[in-house]
Parts: structure tokens; C-alpha cells; sequence
């Protein structure tokens, strides 16, 4: 946890020489919901406060919510204190919205309770679903980029409201490759549920993977 850090993240990823075109327009409705409530450095108790107060407000809309607790202690928990909860709802159609918060670092701002912030993560998730779409806001420019670069042919995607740094990062888009989306409002109703939606529709420009394995 911030501000001491202490621990180490190890990322591994398969070499791909080019990305499918892809084409994600129906989200499904939300079947389950799991979580990780985690917390070093404090109490253990911490983090089943978070999930209690979480479950208080998600129980309302869905029974199959199962959220874990992760707790460390000693070296592995890092250099300073902290906890937090990250929350992720998978739909009938094997999309994933997800939500994540966590506690202040020591010394930075007011001291946060575990239940506020298992009652707020858990209204950030109810925040997510409501804009809906296939990938969640934090995500939208991943998905963007990896459209632009996939191969010469059309990816749609349905997308929640654009956030503001979405919106930029399409000016980026353009400014860096040509690429510009086609932008379908699909106001809600019957069929979509939650706030209203926006169909991006794209070429890629064909980009591969140029790396050569080293011998």
C-alpha cells in the first residue's frame, strides 16, 4: 500500500503477432458478483467489516455475491498500512464490470472506516452497471486502442457513457494513427437497461507484431 509500496507485481503475457477483430455488442445481464477485501498492516477484522457493509447494499440485487478476505501480516504485507476492496460483476455473456477502492495512504487525508468504504465500492459497481456496456469506464481506451490496432477489418464495441479521459484519448487516436471511430448514441429502453450507450465502430490499421525471439 502507498505511501511505503513494498511489494512487487509480476506480469507475463503471451506474444501475439496480430489482434482479432472483435465484435462485443450485447452485455448480458449481471449473474454474479465476487470481490477481494484486503487489508495489511491492521486489524484482520478490517477487512470482514468491508465485506459486511458491501454485501448490506449488493444482497438487495443478486444472491450469488461472494467476496473474499485476503489478510497479511509480518514482511509480506509491504511498509505501511492500509486496506481496500475491488469488487468485479460478470454478466451472461462472460463481460466483466468491476469497481476498486481503497483506503487513504498514512498521514494523506482523513482516516477512511472500512464499512464507508465497502458501502461506497459497492456503489461505484452499482455505478458501473448502471453505464453499462461490455467493458467497464476505466477500461473503454484499453479497448479503443486495441480496436485501432487490430487487423484491416470492422470491430464494434457498445460502451457506457465515454468518460472525459476516453474522450481525449480518442483525439490521441486520431493524432497517432488516422483512426477515426464511427459514434452511435443507442438510447436506453426496453432492450438496454441503465444509462444511455454508445455503439464505436472502427477499421483497424492492421498493426503485427514485428519482435523477433532472441537466440
Amino acid at each position: 500500500m502507498p505511501p511505503g509500496g513494498g511489494g512487487e507485481v509480476l506480469f507475463s503475457c503471451p506474444v501475439r503477432k496480430v489482434l482479432k477483430p472483435v465484435q462485443l455488442t450485447d452485455p448480458g445481464k449481471i449473474k454474479r458478483i465476487r470481490g477481494m477485501a484486503y487489508s495489511v498492516r491492521v486489524s484482520p477484522q478490517m477487512a470482514n467489516r468491508i465485506v459486511d457493509s458491501a454485501r448490506g447494499i449488493l444482497n438487495k440485487f443478486i444472491p450469488d455475491i461472494y467476496i473474499y478476505t485476503d489478510h497479511m501480516k509480518g514482511v509480506n504485507s509491504g511498509k505501511s498500512p492500509g486496506f481496500g476492496l475491488s469488487l468485479v460483476a460478470e454478466t451472461t455473456n462472460g463481460t466483466f464490470l468491476s469497481a476498486e477502492l481503497a483506503s487513504n495512504p498514512q498521514g494523506q487525508g482523513a482516516a477512511v472506516l472500512p464499512e464507508d468504504l465497502g458501502r461506497n465500492c459497492a456503489k461505484l459497481l452499482l455505478e458501473e452497471i448502471y453505464r453499462g456496456g461490455c467493458v467497464d469506464s476505466t477500461s473503454q481506451s484499453l479497448v479503443l486502442l486495441l480496436m485501432t490496432l487490430g487487423q484491416q477489418d470492422v470491430s464494434k464495441v457498445l460502451l457506457g457513457p465515454l468518460s472525459p479521459y476516453t474522450i481525449e484519448f480518442l483525439r490521441h487516436l486520431k493524432s497517432f494513427f488516422q483512426v477515426m471511430f464511427k459514434v452511435e448514441t443507442k438510447p436506453c429502453g426496453e432492450e438496454l437497461k441503465g444509462g444511455d450507450k454508445v455503439l464505436m465502430t472502427c477499421v483497424g490499421i492492421g498493426f503485427s507484431n514485428l519482435s523477433k525471439t532472441l537466440k
